[in-house]
C-alpha cells in the first residue's frame, strides 16, 4: 500500500507541475510530448486523476488517525 500512495503522490505532484506550466505559460508538457488528444495522453491524464483520488483518501485516512 505504501508504494501505490508513492505513486499517486509523485503522478498527483507531475499533474500539478503540468498544470502550473499551463496556467504561467499556457504550455501542456502532457500533450507535448505524447501528443495533444492522443491516447498516452489520455492515459495520461487518467492515471493522474485516479491518483489524485488516492491521494485525497489518504489525507483523509492521516486526518482519521490524528
Amino acid at each position: 500500500m505504501r508504494g501505490l500512495i508513492g505513486i499517486a503522490t509523485a503522478l498527483t505532484i507531475i499533474g500539478g507541475l503540468n498544470w502550473g506550466l499551463v496556467g504561467a505559460f499556457d504550455y501542456n508538457l502532457v500533450d507535448a510530448i505524447f501528443g495533444e488528444g492522443s491516447t498516452l495522453s489520455k492515459i495520461v491524464y487518467i492515471a493522474v486523476g485516479v491518483s489524485a483520488v488516492i491521494a485525497l483518501a489518504n489525507f483523509a485516512n492521516l486526518k482519521k488517525q490524528n
